[in-house]
């Protein structure tokens, strides 16, 4: 007979950082129906030590081979590694969780990769609210969407998009708009801080119809994102601020959360939201 663990979900972790380390923990922790079964970092030396301070020890393996020992990969590492971890989840036929969701955008042939290999990929909410209105408008006609995010200076630091056009946020006194444009030039300018702007354009019109403002405000503690919607069934207007997070101030405290919010989604007997 098989055992309780053997019949828990798999589920890896590419990236260990303000996201995959709090995941991993509540993983170890127990999640109904799901085990920690592997994770890869860049650091693997201390990688190890970080999870031994919690009594976690699973295999640290290199990104493209978390696919081989899980049913469930998550994706937290640098948009650049994306696809590093992202094709071979996917051809090993496994539920793909991406967090870096503007890379997404520039490879959407993986989506039809996926229906093929007979591989899902679930976008978790992540710092953002109200995808299941979204989507649900979505089912009838979106006419326009709209999203303003603020940050502190600091959630912005190092970005592509102030590097290319010289943009410094040193020293800013005042609310600074910093980028106008689509969601899909945003998550490409911004990639490691709006990629709640993709995950809005792929629930709702689109990355090149979905509009975004990006602005750095030094009165700010919070991460705040406004989103504006109008469609033939619904006009919504939503806010919601989240506390960076601690180690990393381009990522929000609730990414974390939505992650284990969305792995037991997978395995629980009552789901609340579409």
């Amino acid at each position: 007979m098989r055992s309780a663990a053997d019949k828990s979900l798999r589920v890896a972790l590419g990236g260990l950082g303000a996201v995959g380390l709090p995941v991993a923990r509540r993983l170890a922790g127990g999640l109904s129906g799901l085990t920690l079964a592997a994770v890869s970092a860049r650091d693997p030396g201390r990688a190890e030590r970080r999870l031994a301070e919690f009594g976690i020890r699973v295999p640290i393996v290199p990104l493209p081979a978390l696919a081989a020992h899980a049913d469930i990969v998550i994706e937290s590492v640098p948009a650049a590694q994306f696809r590093t971890i992202a094709e071979p989840a996917v051809d090993a036929g496994r539920v793909f969780l991406p967090l870096s969701v503007g890379a997404l955008l520039d490879h959407p042939n993986l989506i039809g990769r996926a229906k093929a290999r007979g591989a899902r990929i679930i976008v978790p909410t992540g710092a953002l609210l109200g995808l299941d209105a979204v989507r649900a408008a979505a089912e009838g006609e979106i006419h326009s969407v709209r999203l303003v995010t603020r940050k502190p200076p600091a959630g912005l630091e190092g970005a592509p998009y102030l590097r290319e056009h010289a943009i410094s946020l040193a020293g800013l006194a005042h609310p600074l708009r910093v980028f106008e444009g689509s969601a899909r030039e945003g998550a490409r300018g911004f990639p490691a801080n709006v990629n709640v702007a993709a995950a809005l354009a792929l629930a709702g019109i689109g990355p090149d119809r979905t509009h975004l403002e990006i602005w750095a405000d030094p009165a700010l503690e919070r991460n705040t994102h406004h989103i504006e919607l109008d469609s033939d069934s619904v006009r919504l207007s939503m806010t919601i601020e989240n506390l960076p997070s601690t180690e990393n101030p381009r990522t929000g405290r609730l990414t974390p959360l939505s992650v284990i919010a969305c792995l037991r989604g997978l395995t629980e007997t009552l789901r609340v939201g579409s």
